[in-house]
């Protein structure tokens, strides 16, 4: 059944609209939504998952960027459920932690966050909202195929990189399953997937510095094809590397998270120990 509307999806809000209701109901199964959660909905486009998330869960928060799909979605919704929010604003930019209270101010339970979002930003959407990772319960997207590889992709493997070392230190990742591109109108030229992420409660390999562990695996990647000691040695001297114990001749993507985290935290010691750049010597 295909949801009727003029609506055309249009490219700039990289809009492709799910209209399979066999995989619409598989990924509300997914979801489990529960009448208390706090629930919201990035990207609701005309309201295919929305329909089914508010039934479940009257209060609902979406928060969509194309003015011209509010009306509709308030036309299809606001009268059977007055408690459905919607939120027009630009997702990579909106402020998550609003959403953690109420209207009067009494705080709400863990985020849980749904979306199908647009491939364009995917990857920088999901940094977002990590960064409120302490305040989220679970997050259930659908994204590109090749994506969701990334994300739980293990040491060794082709797709293992940044996205999945960054995620899987904040989250445990699981892909759930493959939407194929006739799910869509229009239909995207590539497979989609569904990915759980469930933040920990408890970080496994907590770093000293996050922004230092970040600059460290970003550094690693961008030169990915060289050894550990040479794709490293502007960030850290080969003595610091081999004192973990770590084969410097492997490549970046042979290392686990555990080992970036050590690699980071002795850097964080180095920087720690080291005089001010700049700052002279003098005698007394």
């Amino acid at each position: 059944m295909k949801i009727a509307s003029e609506h055309r999806a249009r490219k700039r809000f990289g809009q492709n609209f799910l209209e399979d209701d066999g995989i619409i109901r598989r990924i509300v199964k997914a979801i489990h939504p529960q009448a208390d959660d706090n629930l919201v909905e990035i990207g609701p486009g005309k309201g295919a998952i929305t329909s089914q998330l508010l039934a479940a869960c009257p209060t609902l928060n979406v928060v969509e960027l194309d003015r011209d799909l509010i009306p509709m979605l308030l036309a299809q919704f606001i009268a059977n459920y007055p408690q459905f929010t919607i939120h027009q604003s630009d997702a990579l930019k909106f402020d998550f932690s609003q959403l953690l209270q109420d209207k009067d101010g009494n705080p709400k339970g863990p985020l849980r966050v749904v979306g199908n979002l647009p491939y364009n930003i995917s990857t920088p959407l999901i940094f977002h909202l990590l960064s409120y990772h302490d305040r989220i319960r679970d997050m259930h997207f659908m994204l590109q195929k090749e994506v969701v590889q990334r994300m739980a992709a293990q040491p060794g493997e082709k797709a293992y990189g940044r996205l999945g070392i960054m995620v899987q230190y904040y989250c445990q990742v699981e892909n759930l399953f493959e939407v194929p591109p006739e799910a869509f109108d229009p239909r995207p030229k590539v497979d989609s997937a569904i990915v759980r992420l469930r933040p920990y409660q408890q970080l496994p390999h907590p770093a000293r510095n996050v922004k230092l562990l970040e600059q460290l695996v970003n550094t690693a990647f961008q030169q990915r094809r060289k050894t550990l000691r040479n794709a490293l040695k502007q960030l850290l001297p080969a003595e610091a590397i081999e004192s973990l114990q770590i084969d410097t001749g492997v490549r970046p993507e042979n290392l686990t998270l555990a080992e970036f985290v050590a690699l980071s935290d002795t850097l964080d010691e180095l920087k720690r120990n080291s005089p001010p750049t700049g700052e002279a010597q003098t005698e007394t």
